[in-house]
C-alpha cells in the first residue's frame, strides 16, 4: 500500500481518569459508488496507458488523488483542458448532458464513472422535468453532483441550500413541485428542509426513492452512535468532501464534545488528546481504510489502543465498472467487472 504521511510517536501517552479506548464507527471509508470510480480510472491507465485524463477530482479525497496522479492521471476542470481524442473519465459525482456533449465535441473516449445511485436522480429530474413539474434540488451550490443534476433540467430545477431557503422559495405552480437531493447530504438537515418545503407547498411530491445514498445514511448513523459516549471524535475525510463535513456536524449534535476532520493523521493535535478516555473514529465515504489505520496507530501511542468496533449496519453493495471497462484489450471479462474490492468494516 502507498505510505501515508506520518510521524510516528508524535502523539504522546498523557494520563487521564478513566480507561483510554477508541470507538470505531462501522460502516466507514469507501462506499460501493467510490470504489467503482477509482478501479475505473486505474482500469483505464491499465488499458490505455498514461495518461488518462479526469473531469475533477474522481472522489474527493487528497490522497487518493494523489495516488492516481502518480500512476498517471491527470485532472482537469472541464473538457476543453483534454487534448482531441484522449480518453476522459467522468468523476463519481455525474456531469450535465453539456460537459457530456463538449467531450463529443472533442473527440474524446469518454468514460462515465458516475455513481449510479447519482445517475438515478439525474433520471428522476429529466423524468419529472418532462412532466413540467418544478424541481427542488436540495443541495449545496457549486457542489460537482449538484451542477450534474441540476444541469438535466436546468429550465425546471431550483436550487434549495438550506432549510431556512426553504421558507423563502417560490414556486411558479404549487400543484407541480417535487423535490431531490443530493445524495451526500445531512438525513437530519434534508428532512427538516423538505418539512419546511411541504408546510408551505402540501402538494410537494417525493422522489421515487430516498435520494440521499445508502452510504451517507449508514454513515451518520453510526457516528451518532459513537458520540453518544465519546468526548472527541476525528473523522478521515477532505474538505471538499461533502459527506465528512457531514459526519463532523452529526458527532457534535448527538453528544461529542469536539469533533474535527483531518485528511491524515499526522493532522491530529495533542492537544485535543488532552484529559480525553473515549475517542470516536470514522470516515467519509471516500476514504481508503489505510488512513484510519495510520489513524488508529497513532492513537495507539498516546494510549488509546483498546478499540472497540460499534457496528449499526452490513455493506455488501457492489457496482459493476462502466461498460468500457469490463473486458482488457483482448476482449477477457476483468476479474473486477461486476464487483470492486471494497473491504467490509469487520
Amino acid at each position: 500500500m502507498p505510505r501515508i504521511p506520518s510521524v510516528r510517536n508524535r502523539l504522546k501517552d498523557t494520563p487521564v481518569i478513566g480507561h483510554k479506548r477508541v470507538l470505531l464507527a462501522a460502516p466507514r471509508g469507501y462506499c460501493a459508488g467510490v470504489d467503482r470510480a477509482v478501479i475505473a480510472v486505474e482500469k483505464a491507465l491499465d488499458l490505455y496507458g498514461a495518461p488518462v485524463y479526469v473531469r475533477k477530482q474522481i472522489v474527493h479525497n487528497t490522497h487518493v488523488v494523489s495516488e492516481l496522479e502518480k500512476l498517471g492521471a491527470i485532472f482537469v476542470d472541464e473538457v476543453d483542458e483534454v487534448p482531441t481524442g484522449s480518453h476522459i473519465v467522468f468523476s463519481a459525482h455525474g456531469v450535465s448532458p453539456a460537459v457530456v456533449n463538449a467531450a463529443a465535441a472533442r473527440g474524446l473516449q469518454a468514460i462515465d464513472a458516475t455513481c449510479p445511485l447519482v445517475t438515478k436522480v439525474h433520471r428522476e429530474a429529466v423524468r419529472f422535468a418532462r412532466d413540467d413539474f418544478q424541481i427542488l434540488l436540495i443541495g449545496h451550490e457549486g457542489h460537482e453532483e449538484v451542477e450534474g443534476t441540476a444541469g438535466e433540467a436546468p429550465e425546471h430545477t431550483t436550487l434549495v441550500g438550506s432549510p431556512d431557503e426553504a421558507d423563502t422559495i417560490e414556486v411558479r405552480d404549487p400543484t407541480k413541485v417535487v423535490w431531490l437531493s443530493q445524495t451526500t447530504l445531512s438525513v437530519d438537515e434534508t428532512m427538516e428542509t423538505v418539512r419546511r418545503l411541504r408546510a408551505r407547498f402540501p402538494l410537494l411530491q417525493d422522489p421515487p426513492s430516498d435520494d440521499i445514498c445508502y452510504a451517507t445514511q449508514n454513515r451518520q448513523v453510526a457516528i451518532k452512535k459513537v458520540a453518544e459516549d465519546a468526548e472527541l471524535v476525528i473523522v478521515v475525510g477532505s474538505a471538499n468532501s461533502s459527506n465528512s463535513v457531514r459526519l463532523v456536524e452529526v458527532a457534535l449534535e448527538y453528544g461529542a464534545t469536539a469533533a474535527y476532520r483531518v485528511d491524515y493523521a499526522s493532522e491530529v493535535k495533542q492537544e485535543w488528546l488532552d484529559g480525553v478516555t473515549t475517542v470516536g473514529v470514522t470516515s467519509g465515504a471516500s476514504v481508503p481504510e489505510e488512513l484510519v489505520d495510520e489513524l488508529l496507530r497513532d492513537l495507539a501511542d498516546a494510549g488509546f489502543g483498546d478499540v472497540t468496533q460499534v457496528k449499526t449496519a452490513e455493506e455488501d453493495l457492489l457496482f459493476s465498472l462502466p461498460k468500457e471497462l469490463r473486458k482488457d484489450l483482448a476482449g477477457k471479462t476483468d476479474a473486477r467487472a461486476l464487483g470492486g474490492r471494497i473491504a467490509s468494516n469487520d
